[in-house]
């Protein structure tokens, strides 16, 4: 290697035996400075001279174009040949380049469109942008790209308007590596500098890297999209149903509390505001839901958008710059703690409006009956009384016929059907509820339901959430397996230990049905009685609280009567269920 005098004595010698005029032509500089050794002396020889315009083109020119990839031994014969550089085309290359990051905002149109740096007068769309030369092209200026050996090394991506973005703020170079220490791009005088003894790898190597995680950044964002349509699904379903059910509910409440007597019309407009109220405030709180899912979906979806875009993108340092604002977390709000009520309807306010109106229809027919007996107490003629009483009794039986009818076909039973909850609080750890709580099934592995004091800590039993209370109501159950009881029950059936105190129909507050694979069986404070009717898979039950009757039915096949008692109701009744053997289940 040369010595430092010895590089200082070459440089005068260039420097003496060139001229200025020399200097000129840039093909002759071309070969002066090549063919000297000490070329890097050279280069900083000329850019004091400042000679002419070509001499700043030269020294990008050797750096940029040549590159590392000429082997200087060869210059001067490449030279030869035909296909030998056009220094001045190259010199307008750089005169763009130059200017192509001050015009890069003013290069594109209003879609975003990149323009080419070299068109003078109209600018052309860019086909390719060259990360060497950092500057875009139109098909016709891409060419020199495809006839020139040395362009053809150079690296062309699909024209962008963000060239800057790819070269180093610091060293002006290109930003070909990138530094997992830092996580940022960096140049090669980066890395022999301050990012010296960190942890680099080329650009492509970590974009591979990063292109993994990008795959279940994107899986996860689908699926992240795809829950909050689910929740804004089902959240917006529950609100048309509250609409729908509250309209009801308003329908309802009008055509019975019409027929009632004025007395009662203060009544109706508690019962019309009570609805409105709690509809409003529902209908307010899920729409406020709504706007906050459609806001995080839109947003959401945006980024999805970008993580698409920046996946299919060729360009590594684009990549890599984006990723850093992508693939962190999103920051909207964890909305998954929205549950929506699967039973968002307004039918138990429904079921006890109907319920009333029955009550006071019956009031008023008992009382109507009295009325028209004291009014024809008076008579004026034992004969006519005589008559009266006679029609009366008549009149009387006809009417207790008609009160008491019972419904007889399952389309008269399901005129008072009544839809049921199985309540959480009360069911046993090894009944697991599913289907919107309206189903239980027996397992052997305990589910972890929260300890309250209305849950059955030994026997496999369940109560509703609903209770009867004066009213008729009807329900069906369908079951499976080995053994299950239908029952009602008063709700201060005990819940805890094993005794017949805890367990349905084997107390005085509480009514069951047996159910096994080979017969029923009614139970009631410790009786039971064996029923003979063919084993059914679907059982119906009919209470009519305020007469105190109890009927069960068989629904498999027509509406059959299995079992009927008439007695006295003195507490709301519970519907109830156990469920014994594993596997074992009801559904309502």
């Amino acid at each position: 290697m040369s010595s430092p005098h010895s590089k200082h004595s070459v440089t005068q010698s260039v420097t003496r035996s060139v001229s200025p005029e020399q200097f000129t032509s840039g093909a002759q500089l071309y070969l002066i400075l090549f063919t000297c050794s000490l070329f890097l002396f050279a280069i900083n020889l000329i850019k004091r001279l400042s000679l002419c315009s070509q001499a700043d083109f030269l020294v990008d020119f050797i750096f940029g174009v040549l590159s590392a990839s000429f082997i200087f031994s060869s210059l001067e014969k490449k030279m030869s040949h035909s296909d030998s550089l056009d220094l001045d085309r190259y010199a307008n290359l750089d005169k763009s380049r130059r200017s192509a990051s001050r015009n890069q905002t003013r290069q594109r149109t209003k879609d975003g469109e990149v323009l080419c740096d070299f068109c003078t007068t109209r600018k052309q769309k860019a086909e390719k942008s060259c990360l060497v030369c950092l500057a875009s092209y139109c098909a016709e200026h891409l060419q020199s790209h495809y006839d020139y050996p040395t362009l053809m090394k150079h690296k062309l991506v699909k024209a962008t308007g963000q060239m800057r973005e790819k070269v180093c703020a610091q060293h002006d170079k290109l930003l070909e590596a990138f530094c997992r220490t830092d996580q940022t791009s960096v140049c090669v005088l980066c890395m022999m500098d301050e990012h010296k003894h960190h942890d680099i790898v080329p650009a492509g190597t970590e974009r591979t890297e990063k292109q993994k995680q990008l795959g279940t950044t994107l899986h996860k964002s689908q699926q992240r999209i795809d829950q909050r349509i689910k929740k804004w699904q089902d959240l917006r379903q529950a609100v048309e149903s509250v609409k729908h059910s509250a309209q009801t509910v308003l329908e309802e409440n009008e055509r019975i509390f019409t027929e009632l007597i004025n007395s009662i019309q203060r009544k109706y407009n508690e019962v019309k505001e009570m609805v409105l109220s709690h509809e409003r405030t529902t209908v307010t709180q899920g729409d406020l839901l709504l706007d906050r899912l459609e806001e995080e979906i839109t947003l959401l979806r945006k980024r999805h958008n970008n993580l698409e875009k920046l996946s299919r993108t060729d360009d590594h340092i684009h990549f890599l710059q984006s990723w850093q604002s992508l693939s962190g977390p999103s920051g909207y709000e964890d909305l998954n703690s929205i549950n929506v009520v699967p039973n968002y309807s307004f039918d138990p306010a429904k079921r006890a409006i109907a319920a009333l109106k029955l009550q006071v229809e019956e009031i008023s027919k008992t009382e109507m009956m009295k009325i028209s007996g004291a009014v024809k107490e008076v008579y004026i003629t034992q004969e006519a009384k005589e008559g009266e009483l006679k029609s009366r009794r008549e009149s009387i039986v006809s009417i207790d016929a008609r009160t008491v009818e019972e419904p007889r076909t399952r389309e008269d039973f399901l005129k008072y059907s009544l839809q049921l909850t199985l309540d959480v609080n009360t069911v046993h750890r090894n009944l697991h509820l599913s289907e919107g709580n309206r189903t239980a099934t027996m397992k052997s592995d305990p589910k972890h339901y929260p300890d309250h004091p209305d849950r059955f800590d030994h026997w496999q039993q369940v109560l509703c959430r609903e209770n009867v209370y004066g009213s008729r109501c009807y329900w069906e159950v369908d079951w499976r397996g080995t053994e299950i009881d239908v029952a009602v029950t008063y709700k201060g059936i005990r819940r805890k230990g094993n005794s017949n105190d805890c367990s349905l129909g084997w107390n005085e507050k509480s009514w069951s049905l047996y159910c096994s694979e080979s017969k029923f069986t009614f139970v009631h404070n410790n009786r039971s009685k064996d029923l003979s009717a063919p084993v059914s898979s679907r059982i119906g039950v009919y209470l009519d609280h305020g007469k105190g009757i109890l009927a069960y039915y068989s629904v498999s096949d027509g509406m059959r009567l299995l079992h009927k008692i008439q007695t006295s109701f003195v507490e709301p009744l519970y519907p109830a269920f156990s469920v014994w053997g594993f596997g074992s289940s009801i559904k309502l």
